[in-house]
C-alpha cells in the first residue's frame, strides 16, 4: 500500500474518539483553539500537485532549493533538517535550514527572501558540525542548531549572516535534538535524542545589556516526573553539564527518561515537545509546572499522526507536528482532532523536516530530507503558500 492509499485509509477513520488526544483543551491556549477552527475549515487534501504535494484547495506549493543545487552562489546543503524564518529590515525574510551530515560536514544554510518572496541571496551561517538536527530560534533573533551526536554541541548563529556563529556549552554537551526559549521567564528547554534521553532546562544568572539571558553564564537542569508518567516536574541542577565523566542523562538517578525527544515549541506559557520512540506530543504548563501527554499515537488503531518530529506553530497559534516518513505528512493538532495539513507523495524513504511560517505567517517552509530516491544528496526544500 502506497503513501497516498494509506491516507485515505486513515481518513475513513476520523472520529473524535480515534485521535490519541489524552487532555483537553485547557492545554492549548485561547489563541490556539480559536485559530486552528479556519484550518479545519480547509477540507481534505487534493491529489498531489507538479510537486508531489497534497494541499487543501486554494494553496500552492514551490521547490526553492534541492541539496547540491547552486543557488546565487550558494549550494544548498545535503541532509536539510530544523529550520526557522526570521524578519528582515526591508520587510522580507530568512529561512535557515541545518544539515544533518556527519563527520563535520554539517553546518546550517540560509535563504534570504524580498517582500515579493523572491529569492534575493543564499549563504552559510554555520560550518564544519556534525549532524545538526534540529534546534531552535530565539527571540533576539538567532538561530540555535544543534548536533545529534555524543556530547553534541548547541551552536548560535546569526541568520543575517554578519557575526561568526558562537558554541554555547552551558547548554549542555548531549545529543542535542531541539531548543525552545521562554521569553517571560528567560529560559531555555531543550529536548535528547536518546531512547532514555531527557528534558532539560536552561536558567541564565545573567541578562545582557539587551535584556536577553546571558547562555554562557547559567546552569542545566534535568526534570523528573515526581510521581507516574505525568503531573508535576521536579528540577534537578545538572552537577556536569560538559558530561565531563558521565552523560548528562545519567548523572541524576531520579530524572525522567523520554523515550527519543524530539521537537520542542514554546507557546502561550506552554512548551510542546514530542517523542518518537513511543510517537508522543507532551505539553508543559510552564507556570503551573504540569506535564501532561497531549497526543498519544497508541491510543488509536489507525492514528492520523506516527513518526512525530519536528514541531512549530504558527502566529496565531496552530500548532503543527511534521512526520518523519509514516504518510510524510504536516499534521495539525487541536484540542479533539488530528488532520493533515498537507501530504509530500513518492518520498517513502525520506522525513519532513525543518517546518517554520515566514512573519508574515502566509507562507510555510519546509524539507523532505532524502527527497524521492531516498539519499542525503537528493533533499528537497518546499515553500507552500495559502490562507493560513
Amino acid at each position: 500500500m502506497n503513501a497516498f492509499d494509506r491516507q485515505r485509509r486513515k481518513l475513513l477513520h476520523y472520529g473524535l474518539m480515534g485521535f490519541g488526544i489524552c487532555v483537553g483543551s485547557s492545554l492549548l491556549p485561547t489563541p490556539m483553539r480559536a485559530a486552528i477552527l479556519s484550518l479545519e475549515s480547509l477540507g481534505e487534501l487534493l491529489p498531489p500537485d507538479q510537486n508531489g504535494v497534497r494541499l487543501p484547495a486554494r494553496f500552492t506549493s514551490r521547490v526553492i532549493a534541492r541539496s547540491g543545487q547552486t543557488l546565487l552562489g550558494y549550494q544548498w546543503h545535503a541532509a536539510p533538517d530544523g529550520g526557522a524564518a526570521f524578519p528582515t529590515a526591508d520587510g522580507g525574510w530568512i529561512y535557515v535550514s541545518n544539515s544533518e551530515l556527519d563527520k563535520k560536514a554539517g553546518g546550517v544554510g540560509a535563504l534570504r527572501f524580498d517582500r515579493r518572496g523572491e529569492l534575493i541571496d543564499a549563504y552559510s551561517i554555520l560550518k564544519n558540525t556534525s549532524r545538526n538536527c534540529a534546534g531552535g530560534p530565539t527571540p533576539w533573533y538567532t538561530w540555535l542548531s544543534c548536533e545529534e551526536i555524543e556530547k553534541g554541541q548547541v551552536w548560535e548563529c546569526d541568520p543575517y549572516g554578519q557575526k561568526t556563529a558562537q558554541v554555547r556549552n552551558a547548554l549542555g554537551l548531549f545529543r542535542h535534538e531541539a531548543v525552545a526559549v521562554d521569553a517571560s521567564l528567560h529560559q531555555l528547554y531543550l529536548t535528547e535524542d536518546e531512547a532514555d534521553g531527557c528534558l532539560y532546562r536552561y536558567t541564565a544568572r545573567s541578562l545582557d545589556s539587551a535584556g536577553n539571558p546571558d547562555l554562557d553564564n547559567g546552569f542545566l537542569e534535568v526534570a523528573e516526573i515526581i510521581e507516574g508518567h505525568t503531573g508535576p516536574i521536579r528540577w534537578h541542577v545538572l552537577p556536569d553539564p560538559l558530561a565531563t565523566t558521565l552523560p548528562t542523562r545519567k548523572q541524576i538517578a531520579r530524572s525522567t527518561h523520554f523515550d527519543g525527544g524530539e521537537g520542542i515549541w514554546y507557546q502561550h506559557g506552554i512548551v510542546y515537545f514530542s517523542t518518537k520512540g513511543d510517537n508522543r506530543v507532551w505539553a508543559y504548563d510552564v507556570r503551573k509546572n504540569y506535564l501532561s501527554i497531549l497526543y498519544n499515537a497508541a491510543l488509536s488503531l489507525f492514528p492520523v499522526l506516527s513518526g512525530v518530529d519536528n514541531l512549530t506553530a504558527s502566529a496565531e497559534g496552530e500548532l503543527l507536528v511534521a512526520e518523519d516518513g509514516d504518510d510524510m505528512q504536516i499534521v495539525v493538532l487541536t484540542a479533539d482532532k488530528v488532520f493533515p495539513l498537507l501530504q509530500v507523495v513518492g518520498h517513502d524513504r525520506s522525513e519532513i523536516t525543518g517546518p517554520a511560517f515566514s512573519p508574515d505567517g502566509s507562507r510555510l517552509y519546509f524539507s523532505s530530507q532524502r527527497g524521492k530516491t531516498g539519499k542525503l544528496e537528493d533533499g528537497m526544500t518546499f515553500e507552500v503558500t495559502g490562507p493560513f
